[in-house]
């Protein structure tokens, strides 16, 4: 018997679109030793995974339709293709462990490797003390502005053309990478979880998949925000912006314009700060958004 949530995602009209060689072209070159791994198992039922298999990695996964995948607890949402994704964390620890349930309700438990991975320390100094050390006050908004956020990045849609690949979302060159350890005017704050793309300000910032607007605001840390629902619990984020063009509640297109870079917030200089986010029930992962895209695709022309 198959769950009610694959029912539910095998009753989904939306667009689907198979996988693209293109969009694994460079994790082929640079993981050729791990961007396609079979499962250690048992049994040989039919289950695929491509991706980056390391901390802040995300895996693209192929099941028939008759399968349920469950991980950490909470099953993950399939569309008619079979096609699913998992996001692992920065701090990922052991083995992915997935398990497939069949149409006969029985269980195969599935193992894959995830390779380490080292960070970047990075120092940052010229921050107004104010976004280093808030006060009681703007404390109290960053904590109303996370939870409205995190509630924008829980919403669940079956949205599922970002399996056709993404692109760059703005041009110019990579100023902060995912994972590095920041510290703000020599004192030590928690990882960075985007990938800044320096850029003038009003420079364009486009969709990098096509996808829903869940939220569009301008909030303390990060200036004006949006977040990007893409469908499967898998979000983007745009931090630092100057000016949203698209409004909470709109569907956007692969390439369409949506904002333009700005140094709104807590920065030193006009640039993208782009994240990616992959909620599961109670699982929430941030992943690199790097491994996604071409490289070399960002430069200014």
């Amino acid at each position: 018997m198959v769950s009610s949530l694959a029912i539910a995602s095998q009753k989904n009209t939306a667009r689907v679109i198979p996988i693209m060689p293109m969009m694994f072209a460079c994790l082929t070159l640079i993981f050729a030793s791990i961007a396609f791994l079979k499962a250690e198992t048992m049994s040989q039922a039919p289950l695929t995974m491509v991706g980056d298999f390391r901390p802040g990695g995300l895996l693209f996964g192929h099941i028939t339709t008759e399968q349920a995948v469950y991980y950490r607890g909470e099953q993950v949402l399939v569309n008619p293709r079979g096609q699913f994704v998992i996001g692992l964390d920065r701090d990922h620890e052991g083995d992915l462990m997935l398990n497939i349930v069949q149409q006969d309700g029985s269980k195969v438990m599935h193992k894959f490797v995830i390779q380490p991975r080292e960070y970047r320390i990075q120092s940052i100094k010229g921050v107004a003390k104010k976004y280093v050390s808030p006060d009681p006050q703007q404390l109290a908004r960053t904590r109303s502005e996370s939870a409205r956020v995190r509630t924008a990045r829980q919403q669940l849609s079956f949205e599922d053309a970002f399996f056709d690949g993404f692109i760059w979302p703005a041009k110019g060159p990579i100023t902060g990478v995912y994972g590095s350890q920041r510290i703000f005017n020599g004192e030590p704050r928690r990882p960075h979880y985007g990938l800044d793309i320096a850029g003038p300000i009003g420079a364009e910032v486009i969709a990098p998949a096509a996808g829903i607007v869940r939220l569009a605001e301008d909030l303390f840390f990060s200036g004006m925000t949006m977040v990007i629902d893409h469908g499967h619990g898998l979000s983007s984020s745009f931090l630092h912006l100057s000016e949203m063009i698209v409004a909470a509640g709109e569907s956007v297109e692969q390439g369409q314009l949506i904002a333009r870079i700005g140094d709104t917030g807590r920065v030193t200089g006009p640039h993208l700060d782009w994240r990616m986010n992959w909620q599961l029930g109670a699982v929430s992962v941030r992943v690199d958004p790097q491994q996604l895209v071409k490289i070399g695709e960002n430069r200014a022309e």
